[in-house]
């Protein structure tokens, strides 16, 4: 996993790695994620040293209205270290979300 990321992170190119992480630093989606009118399934990784839970993941499940799940797991790159996991909680969401849809119709 650790070739793979550094892999990634070579291939960006120094000022563009840079003015990703400027522009990702500073976006502010809050206002976003208050129109989210469909299920939504947010995960995030409990001990994301980059992007802390509290701040991000948690607030963001908190601002959508429509039902939806909050999925956490202990690292930041979710699909690559337990994708197993993943998987599981994407069906998991998928088959809530057809439940809901077959209950309103």
């Amino acid at each position: 996993m650790l070739d793979q990321f550094w892999l990634w992170s070579m291939q960006g190119g120094l000022k563009n790695v840079f003015d990703s992480i400027k522009a990702f630093s500073e976006a502010d989606f809050h206002e976003d994620l208050k129109k989210f009118d469909v299920p939504t399934l947010v995960m995030h990784g409990e001990d994301d040293q980059i992007v802390p839970i509290d701040i991000s993941g948690r607030k963001s499940a908190k601002l959508i209205k429509e039902p939806r799940n909050f999925f956490t797991l202990a690292c930041r790159m979710l699909t690559a270290t337990n994708a197993d996991q993943v998987n599981a909680g994407l069906l998991k969401f998928l088959k809530s979300v057809q439940q809901v849809r077959r209950a309103s119709a």
